[in-house]
């Protein structure tokens, strides 16, 4: 089987070519982090793999998460040991071994609002914490006092705290990791394409066999065989067990997860925060120049591939962050807002907090295998699960998960590449700040990124409205990593919808220009990717003005993918 990471439209062609009438061992449904951890497992298992996603990559959950690889410290207080080690174990991989230029370290504050019960229960969990994981990739946790705490985050209210505890975890870009893990895939001999739906599932003698497919851009058709089919689809896991015409093993309820960023500025702090709320836990995290506070968990049971954030969304977050700052923020310093869905596994509770974050692997018939719930950090465990349970359907013995020890694209050679920085920058001409921020999206891959700015310098240039990225980078997203449409381009390939406050309204027509000669557009249809991509702003913003779910989703209708424009 072929192998290139290099995922442009003549990729794209070539995986049509060979879904169509192809036999493969596995296929994959579903392009989120949980699809690309199958598809990475099985192809370096030596199986023959292909993965399809009916939309974007990471278009859904795993682009929308709190961005954290994390134990999650709220599952001690829950006693399920089990899930924090091994969400801890999955960390600590990432930092060291698989992504280190993807997935950084970040230290939360734990303030302290009583003097006596509190330090002694809180560190004791923490102790565990740091210990359970199983390795030292991060600091340990530290008591402070109350001006110790201050000192860290002086935008903390004296009377909110008697002291504190630092501890750290990691957070990453979601959507870049997702994207790098399947790119990975198939750079191991994986066939992967975007904007491929699966119209059918293909049955012989109560057997799953394959499945219909649809091009979302051009509407073509094709029929791709598989000796097994893994459904990795998230909150539309029921919907593809659903094209079985049987009952699958377990349901997936869809919980709502609201997060703003506010600018750097706006809260003094040289460390993130975890402040306890009556139902969970809410976090101040460190995102380049802003501060993500998240997050929100309610039902949704409306459009689930446009989860609408509402304004009172906005308002519970801004009122529980306000109870502990010295200086409140207000609507005004909102500058982003996004909203994903969790997909967890039902249960009795109606309250989706109390649902459990681990996950479920099913076979509901031969040659289909389900995995759904769990959580972002884990979903290398849960990919490694699905394809234990598919071996039953591969007759064969198939060898063990090797993933653990799999690098993603970029990570090998990362650490030295970041002593050189200065010199990268150097060769190309750019500040040793920017090669520093490059490395950290894309690792080794960076002299790939910044090739074309040879023959054309102007690549090297800003993004207009968004200096954080460079034209190049838009390029390239296009060239080697499956963008078919300015908003895969603008809210997944770089993050420019969340990192300036226009949400990428200034830079859609420059972005389009540059999409303009790798995808083949002429002048009317760069017209239509901005006109579309404004549009999808406008409606995200008046959703945000909306007091509730059903108001906010009516406006957020809109907002739908481009996918829709044919090429």
């Amino acid at each position: 089987m072929s192998r290139s990471s290099r995922l442009g439209p003549e990729y794209r062609a070539d995986a049509w070519r060979r879904l169509d009438d192809g036999r493969f061992d596995v296929l994959v449904i579903g392009g989120g982090v949980t699809g690309a951890g199958t598809a990475l497992d099985a192809v370096t298992r030596g199986l023959s793999t292909a993965l399809v996603e009916a939309r974007d990559f990471a278009c859904g959950t795993s682009s929308r998460s709190s961005k954290l690889f994390h134990g999650g410290l709220r599952y001690l207080e829950q006693l399920n040991f089990g899930l924090v080690r091994e969400a801890l174990t999955e960390r600590d991989l990432m930092l060291t071994t698989i992504a280190p230029h993807l997935v950084k370290p970040v230290s939360f504050l734990y303030p302290l609002r009583r003097r006596i019960v509190e330090r002694p229960y809180v560190g004791a969990g923490l102790v565990l914490y740091d210990t359970m994981g199983g390795s030292h990739a991060l600091p340990r946790h530290r008591h402070l006092t109350r001006t110790g705490a201050r000192a860290l985050c002086p935008a903390l209210r004296p009377d909110t705290l008697v002291g504190a505890v630092r501890y750290w975890d990691a957070t990453t870009d979601d959507a870049r990791h997702t994207l790098t893990t399947i790119r990975t895939a198939a750079h191991h001999g994986a066939v992967v394409r975007n904007s491929t739906e699966v119209a059918e599932l293909i049955r012989e003698g109560g057997r799953v066999i394959g499945a219909r497919l649809r091009d979302a851009e051009t509407g073509r058709t094709a029929t791709v065989y598989a000796r097994v089919v893994i459904n990795c689809t998230g909150v539309w896991t029921d919907d593809i067990q659903a094209l079985t015409d049987s009952r699958g093993r377990f349901r997936v309820r869809a919980s709502k997860g609201v997060h703003i960023l506010v600018s750097r500025d706006r809260i003094a702090s040289e460390t993130g925060l975890i402040l306890r709320t009556e139902k969970s836990v809410l976090f101040v995290i460190p995102w380049d120049d802003h501060w993500l506070i998240g997050t929100t968990d309610t039902d949704w049971n409306l459009d689930k591939a446009h989860p609408a954030a509402s304004q009172g969304d906005i308002d519970y977050l801004l009122d529980r962050v306000n109870a502990v700052l010295a200086a409140p923020l207000s609507h005004d310093d909102v500058v982003g807002v996004y909203a994903g869905l969790r997909p967890l596994l039902a249960g009795e509770s109606e309250d989706t907090s109390q649902l459990s974050r681990e996950h479920a692997v099913a076979r509901p018939q031969p040659g289909l295998i389900s995995v759904a719930g769990g959580k972002y950090t884990t979903y290398r465990v849960m990919a490694a699960d699905a394809v234990d349970a598919a071996a039953a359907d591969l007759d064969e013995r198939v060898p063990p998960s090797v993933t653990e020890r799999v690098p993603l694209l970029g990570a090998d050679g990362y650490h030295a590449a970041v002593n050189q920085a200065e010199r990268i920058a150097a060769e190309h001409r750019l500040p040793a700040w920017r090669a520093r921020l490059l490395l950290d999206r894309y690792g080794t891959l960076i002299d790939e990124v910044l090739a074309p700015g040879a023959d054309d310098p102007t690549l090297l240039d800003s993004l207009p409205g968004a200096d954080r990225y460079l034209k190049a980078e838009i390029r390239y997203g296009a060239t080697h990593e499956a963008a078919t449409h300015l908003g895969d381009v603008l809210t997944r390939r770089t993050r420019v919808c969340l990192d300036v406050a226009h949400r990428g309204t200034d830079s859609a027509k420059a972005a389009a220009e540059l999409l303009a000669e790798p995808l083949g557009w002429d002048a009317e249809r760069i017209d239509t990717e901005v006109r579309l991509y404004h549009a999808r702003v406008a409606a995200e913003r008046d959703a945000e003005q909306q007091t509730d779910d059903r108001t906010a989703d009516t406006a957020r209708l809109a907002a739908r993918d481009t996918r829709a424009v044919r090429a």
